[in-house]
């Protein structure tokens, strides 16, 4: 476990909290606790399942996560929860490649299942629901977007209790401006108006998840999850109602 202790922690409904003095320790702390979840699981089981989130939340944590030398990537099958439509094979936005060159390359898991964007989306979403479905998700490690999207279930298109696996969703322009506030594109008419994402119940079922939420842009957000009605109007307040749910903050995104 981590030995980075937060400045504070909190419960809120079933949400437990803690609060890092910066974005550093607050990667630190949750890769440490996610690899040592992680290699619980591990030595109770054949193989496990992951759902991985692709943003610049995910830096700190995914390069703590990756080196921990103890993890057996051999018996982990990777999944990943978004994928935009119409960039091109060799994007660098492409949240595939985000993750291989983060992760995924590095240590090498058993399987890796990437979302195919350049797919016909009916047909991917079939392809990649029967792969999430063939046995349940061990753990889900997420971020939360400045609109309180999770993965790409943004309030107008966020359904909890959607009967999708994964689905195709347009974008909202206050998920596409954040996309140019990351630094991922230079400009909002650059952005993808359409994305494929796993659905707020798929990520739900995880049995284990772990959100990172950095940086004073999510400063809002984090509010809202914490404090607002339970409501698709800011998706990632769901959270609250899931079993076993972390999510990590700093000074910047708490507000303390």
């Amino acid at each position: 476990m981590s030995n980075i202790q937060p400045i504070k922690t909190e419960q809120v409904d079933k949400l437990n909290v803690k609060v890092y003095k910066d974005r550093k320790a607050l990667g630190a702390a949750a890769g440490a606790e996610a690899a040592a979840k992680i290699k619980q699981l591990l030595a109770n089981k054949a193989e496990i399942r992951i759902v991985f989130a692709a943003a610049p939340s995910q830096n700190e944590f995914l390069e703590t996560l990756r080196a921990d030398p103890d993890i057996d990537w051999s018996r982990v099958t990777a999944f990943h929860m978004d994928e935009y439509i119409g960039l091109p094979e060799d994007a660098p936005q492409k949240f595939s490649r985000f993750l291989r060159d983060r992760i995924f390359d590095i240590v090498k898991p058993g399987r890796v299942h990437l979302i195919d964007s350049s797919n016909s989306a009916e047909a991917e979403c079939k392809r990649y629901g029967d792969l999430i479905r063939e046995a349940p998700i061990d753990v889900v490690c997420l971020g939360i977007g400045e609109n309180g999207h999770i993965a790409f279930n943004d309030p107008p298109v966020a359904d909890f209790n959607d009967p999708h696996v994964i689905k195709v969703v347009e974008l909202d322009d206050a998920c596409r401006q954040q996309q140019v506030n990351d630094g991922c594109f230079p400009t909002f008419d650059d952005v993808p108006t359409h994305a494929l994402t796993l659905t707020i119940p798929t990520l739900m079922s995880g049995a284990h998840l772990f959100c990172m939420v950095p940086g004073p842009t999510k400063r809002n957000a984090v509010r809202r999850t914490l404090n607002g009605p339970i409501s698709t109007e800011c998706p990632s307040t769901v959270l609250r109602t899931h079993p076993d749910c972390t999510l990590y903050v700093d000074r910047d995104s708490y507000g303390a």
